[in-house]
C-alpha cells in the first residue's frame, strides 16, 4: 500500500503536467485582492508634506527630500540645474567638502543629491546625524566656485565624448525636433551652455525653487513616526516657504506628416533609428496600463513583436524596443533600433509594418496575457520593498492620483484585453506622424528613405545643416601620394634624425586620470606602460623581435596581429611603415569629414591581413583619424578610432600630443605633456 501511495503520488503531478498546453500562456485567473498599507502623513507648519513607512526588518533608515517644482527652460544655461545638484553635495557653510565626505563614511552613510533632491540612508543608530548632514546640505549649501570648475570640467568631457556617442547624439537630436527650444524637453547641453553657469546662477535657482511648500521629506526603514517627526521638526522646520514659480508650456504637436532627420557620421557602421511622437498621457491616466500592455506587445523585449521581426526574422539588428511614456508636461512614443547601414531603408519599413499590424489587427489573447502577467509579477515582487509603499504614496500627492490608484492597479490591469490594445495602438502609435531620427553614414543610408518623408539634414546638436555633398578627388591625388605627402608633412627627412623618444602624458578614462609613459628606440622598439601611482595596469613592448603584453601584471597572449601593430608604434610615424615596407597595399576611398575638416579617406591592407581606414587632412596632410574593425564578441564587430587632435613639433617631426580614443562605451583622452628626444636611451632602459 505504502509503494503505491508513493508511486500515486508521483505520477499525479506527471498526469497533470502531460495535460497542460504549454504552447499557450496560462489565461489569467481573476485579479487578485492586495492590501497595500499606507504610511503615516503630515504636513509641517512651513508646508513640508512627510511620509513615514515604518520597517523593522532591518536596522537601517533612509529618507529622501524630494522638490517638486515645474520643468523649467534654462535656455542659454542649459546644463544649469544637473550643475547645481551636484554642487549641492560639495560643501555647506558649515563643513567643506572634505570635511563633509570625512563625516559622510564616519557614519557609514550614504548621501547623493540632485537638481531636486537630496537623499540619505545609514543604520538606524547613526541616522541622526545623517538627517542633520542631509539638512546642512539642502538649506545651506556653500555652492564654492573651485567646486563647480570641477564639475564644469567633467561635464564638458562628458560632452565631448557624448559628440562621438550615437546614441548620444540620437537623443540629442530627437529632443530638440520632437519638443522643440521652447519646451524644456528640448533643451540640450552645448560647451557653449555649460560654460555659460556662474555660481550666481546656481545660487538663484536655489532660493527660487528650493522651498518646503513644494517639498516631500520621505522616510523608510526602522524609524517610528514620532521619531520621523521630531528629527523632521528639527532639522527643516525652520526652513521658510515661499512662491515658487509654475510655468506653463504650449503641448508639443506630432509632426503633421513623418519626415527623416540625418545626422552623418562617415566612419558609423550602422545606423541608430529613432522613431518617435509627443502623445498626451498624464501618469495615472485611465489610458496609462493598457497603452504600457501595447508598447510592450509591440517592443517589450524578446518576445515582443519588433524584436521577432527585425533580429529573429531579418536579422537586421540585435534588438529593437518601443515604449510608450506616460509625463505630466508630455509623454512620448518612441521606437529604437542598431541596424548595419545597409539595411537602414529595411528596417524602418519593417518599424512602420508593425506600427500598422499592432493597429489595425487584433493581438492574439497570449500576447496579452504573456505581458499582464509579466507585469501582474512585478507588481506583486514590488511590494516587498518598503520603498515601493513610500513610492505609491509620493506619486498619488505628486500627480493627484485617486487614493486607491495603486490599490486597484491589478484589478485595471485585469481588465486589459486585445480590443483595448488595438484602441491604444491606434491612440498612442502613430501611423504617419513621426519623427525619425538616424544616426549614420548619410552616404550609405540616405538612398530611398524619401519613401517615408521628407529627407532633412542636421548636426549632432539639432541645428539643420545643408545635405553632405560628395567630393571628387583630383585625378593626380593617389592613395600613395597621399601618404607619402602625410609623411612629408609629419617631418619627412627629420624623422630619420630621431633616434629615441620619451613621452610623459596622462589617460583619462570616465573622470579617472592614469599615467601614460612611452619610450621609443627608433624603429624598433618600444614600450607603453599605463599606471595608477606605482601600480602598472596595462604595459605593451616591442623589444628587437620580442613582444609582450601584461595587464595588472599578468601576462597575455601575444597574436601576429598585436605583433604588427607594436612594429607600427615602434617606428613612431605610421606612415614611414606603409610605404617602406613590403606587404602594405592601399585605397583611396574619397574625401570625408573628420570634426568638420575634409580628410582623404585611404583604407590601409597590412601584410598580416588586418584592415585599417585612415583620415588625413586635405589641407595639411597630417593623419586626423584613424579607425579599425575589432571583435566585440556577442555584440559583434565595434568600431575603435583614434583622433589625433593636436600636434606639436620637435626637432622637425610632429607629434600628436592630444588624442582620444573611441571604442564606443569607452573613451580615453590622452593628453602628452612632456616630450624628450634623443636622451640616448638604451633597450634596457625600456622597462
Amino acid at each position: 500500500m505504502k509503494k503505491i501511495l508513493l508511486y500515486t503520488l508521483f505520477a499525479l503531478p506527471m498526469a497533470v503536467m502531460a495535460q497542460v498546453d504549454r504552447s499557450k500562456a496560462p489565461k489569467p485567473g481573476p485579479a487578485p485582492i492586495v492590501k497595500i498599507s499606507e504610511p503615516a502623513i503630515f504636513t509641517l507648519p512651513n508646508g513640508l508634506k512627510v511620509f513615514v513607512v515604518q520597517n523593522t526588518k532591518l536596522p537601517r533608515v533612509s529618507a529622501t527630500l524630494t522638490i517638486n517644482r515645474e520643468s523649467i527652460i534654462e535656455g542659454n544655461k542649459a546644463g544649469l540645474t544637473s550643475i547645481a545638484g551636484e554642487l549641492l553635495r560639495r560643501g555647506t557653510s558649515k563643513l567643506k567638502k572634505a570635511d563633509l565626505d570625512e563625516a559622510i563614511d564616519y557614519l557609514g552613510a550614504n548621501i547623493s543629491t540632485s537638481s531636486t533632491s537630496v537623499s540619505g540612508s545609514s543604520l538606524s543608530s547613526n541616522f541622526p546625524k545623517v538627517i542633520e548632514l542631509m539638512s546642512d546640505i539642502a538649506l545651506r549649501p556653500a555652492f564654492p566656485a573651485d567646486e563647480l570648475e570641477k564639475i564644469r570640467t567633467q561635464a564638458l568631457s562628458a560632452l565631448a565624448q557624448g559628440k562621438e556617442d550615437p546614441a548620444t547624439i540620437a537623443r540629442n537630436v530627437t529632443s530638440k525636433l520632437v519638443y522643440g527650444k521652447n519646451h524644456p524637453y528640448g533643451e540640450i547641453e552645448t560647451e557653449t551652455t555649460i560654460k555659460a553657469v556662474t555660481v550666481d546662477d546656481v545660487k538663484k535657482y536655489y532660493t527660487t525653487y528650493w522651498k518646503p511648500n513644494v517639498a516631500y521629506l520621505v522616510f523608510v526603514g526602522d524609524i517610528t513616526v514620532d521619531a520621523a517627526k521630531e528629527l523632521a521638526t528639527k532639522y527643516f522646520g525652520s526652513w521658510s516657504r515661499g512662491m515658487v514659480p509654475a510655468p506653463v508650456y504650449k503641448a508639443p504637436a506630432a509632426p503633421a506628416k513623418t519626415f527623416i532627420a540625418i545626422v552623418d557620421r562617415p566612419s558609423a557602421v550602422q545606423s541608430n533609428i529613432s522613431l518617435v511622437a509627443p502623445i498626451q498621457l498624464q501618469p495615472g491616466s485611465p489610458d496609462a496600463i493598457a497603452a504600457d500592455i501595447t508598447a510592450n506587445i509591440l517592443g517589450g523585449g524578446s518576445s515582443a513583436r519588433l524584436y521577432k521581426n527585425l533580429r529573429e526574422k531579418y536579422g537586421f539588428t540585435y534588438g529593437a524596443y518601443s515604449s510608450i511614456s506616460e509625463d505630466k508636461l508630455v509623454g512620448n512614443f518612441t521606437a529604437t533600433a542598431a541596424v548595419r547601414n545597409d539595411k537602414t531603408d529595411s528596417a524602418i519599413g519593417q518599424f512602420i509594418y508593425e506600427f500598422n499590424r499592432i493597429r489595425n489587427e487584433v493581438a492574439s489573447v497570449d500576447e496579452v496575457s504573456l505581458i499582464k502577467n509579466e507585469r501582474n509579477g512585478a507588481f506583486a515582487r514590488s511590494l516587498e520593498n518598503p520603498a515601493t509603499i513610500a513610492g505609491f504614496a509620493l506619486n498619488i500627492a505628486r500627480y493627484n492620483l485617486p487614493k486607491d490608484y495603486f490599490q486597484n492597479y491589478l484589478k485595471n490591469l485585469a481588465t486589459v484585453d486585445a480590443a483595448k490594445v488595438k484602441m491604444m495602438a491606434n491612440k498612442y502609435i502613430p501611423a504617419n506622424n513621426l519623427a525619425i531620427v538616424i544616426v549614420g553614414n548619410a552616404k550609405e543610408i540616405a538612398k530611398g528613405l524619401d519613401k517615408y518623408g521628407i529627407v532633412k539634414y542636421y548636426d549632432i546638436e539639432g541645428n539643420e545643416v545643408a545635405a553632405p555633398v560628395t567630393k571628387a578627388v583630383a585625378a593626380d591625388v593617389t592613395a600613395e601620394s597621399v601618404l607619402q605627402k602625410s609623411l612629408d608633412a609629419s617631418g619627412g627627412k627629420a624623422i630619420a634624425t630621431i633616434k629615441d623618444v620619451e613621452t610623459v602624458g596622462t589617460a583619462s578614462i570616465m573622470g579617472q586620470s592614469l599615467n601614460l609613459s612611452q619610450k621609443y628606440i627608433v624603429p624598433t622598439s618600444f614600450v607603453q606602460n599605463l599606471s595608477a601611482g606605482p601600480m602598472s595596469i596595462m604595459k605593451q613592448s616591442a623589444k628587437n623581435g620580442v613582444y609582450t603584453v601584461t595587464q595588472q601584471g599578468q601576462n597575455m597572449p601575444v597574436g601576429d596581429d598585436d605583433k604588427e601593430e607594436l612594429d607600427e608604434e615602434a617606428a613612431l610615424v605610421y606612415e614611414n611603415v606603409y610605404l617602406n615596407q613590403k606587404g602594405y597595399s592601399f585605397t583611396l576611398k574619397g574625401i570625408e569629414q573628420v570634426n568638420g575638416k575634409d580628410a582623404y579617406v585611404v583604407i590601409i591592407k597590412t601584410p598580416k591581413g588586418r584592415e585599417l581606414t585612415n583620415y588625413y587632412s586635405t589641407a595639411t596632410f597630417l593623419r586626423l583619424k584613424s579607425s579599425k574593425q575589432e571583435d566585440a564578441g556577442p555584440q559583434g564587430k565595434v568600431t575603435v578610432s583614434t583622433y589625433y587632435n593636436e600636434y606639436k613639433t620637435f626637432n622637425g617631426v610632429q607629434i600628436p600630443v592630444k588624442m582620444l580614443l573611441d571604442q564606443g562605451q569607452l573613451k580615453i583622452n590622452i593628453d602628452i605633456t612632456d616630450v624628450k628626444i634623443n636622451q640616448g636611451l638604451k633597450l634596457e632602459d625600456l622597462k
